[in-house]
């Protein structure tokens, strides 16, 4: 029977898609509703030093071809998330703590405190497009993300993942700044600036005009962005993206993902997306004969 085990440096996990940040991960709750879904991993909603209210309603556009989302990373604060993720570590699933910082000793403060909370490791949310000091604007310079990891790797002994953006022409450049400043593995890629008008008020529908595009729509832009970054990195890639279905996972890991990240099909779909993206995937490497999944990354390489 083929395996869908696989692994993202040194973390195991049972399948090979993980919950993506920013999607029922901000309380301890929901995080757990999602490990009993079947993901294989979890990350959390991404959590600063101080609690955020984030952006006035509305925060969301639901469009045919995915969301159009500016939330403003509303989150309650580090303190107040060690009680989230005691909930969420009774899932016996691999938390990995969403992180977001203005400079390299926020990150790193930010980083210790999840390991402390038990995080299997780390993501630094290095690619927000829609928050003012945080995010893309951090994220697009390769010279300040290579700082910014060699300051939290120093601080920490769990894994150190970064989330990138696809907005931006130096994307292997950053993901080569996240390799040698330590870096653990890259996720690719976060959302793309995006905004909708509203005909009959004749203005932008978010209250912050634009948003991040995530579902369907992204998944090509995802696709090539994976496919770069492992054509060039010696870490490992994560995936993320518009995957609905198992075909678009397989797409993924073939460009080059040792794993998948689910975001917005967990409301396009439904809760039963993990379980059917896995299934179909196994049914699939049966058919095609491949043993286990580390078989198929990057084979669209070869």
């Amino acid at each position: 029977m083929s395996s869908l085990r696989t692994k993202v440096a040194s973390i195991e996990i049972e399948n090979p898609t993980i919950l993506a940040s920013g999607i029922m991960g901000e309380t301890g709750a929901s995080l757990l509703r999602m490990a009993k879904a079947g993901a294989g991993a979890l990350v959390t909603k991404s959590i600063g030093l101080e609690p955020r209210k984030g952006y006035d309603n509305p925060t969301l556009v639901d469009c045919d071809w995915g969301y159009i989302n500016a939330m403003g990373l509303p989150n309650p604060g580090i303190n107040a998330f060690s009680e989230e993720m005691r909930i969420a570590l009774e899932g016996g699933k691999p938390i990995i703590g969403s992180i977001f910082a203005a400079s390299p000793s926020e990150f790193s403060e930010l980083a210790v405190r999840m390991e402390e909370y038990g995080a299997a490791a780390v993501e630094l949310n290095l690619s927000c497009p829609h928050a003012s000091g945080y995010g893309m604007e951090v994220g697009i310079d390769p010279v300040a993300v290579r700082r910014i990891l060699e300051s939290v790797k120093g601080e920490v002994k769990i894994p150190v993942f970064a989330k990138l953006t696809p907005n931006t022409h130096y994307l292997v450049e950053v993901g080569k700044a996240v390799q040698e400043g330590g870096g653990d593995a890259v996720v690719a890629i976060n959302t793309i600036k995006a905004m909708q008008i509203c005909v009959e008020t004749r203005k932008p529908v978010l209250s912050h005009r634009s948003g991040g595009l995530s579902g369907p729509a992204l998944r090509a832009v995802g696709v090539r962005c994976v496919y770069e970054l492992y054509s060039e990195l010696e870490i490992p890639v994560i995936g993320v993206g518009g995957i609905e279905d198992w075909r678009s996972a397989v797409e993924y890991i073939m460009a080059g993902a040792s794993a998948v990240q689910i975001g917005s099909a967990i409301g396009r779909v439904g809760l039963d997306v993990f379980k059917e993206i896995t299934d179909g995937i196994s049914s699939f490497m049966s058919r095609e004969g491949f043993n286990n999944v580390i078989e198929m990354v990057g084979i669209a390489h070869e």
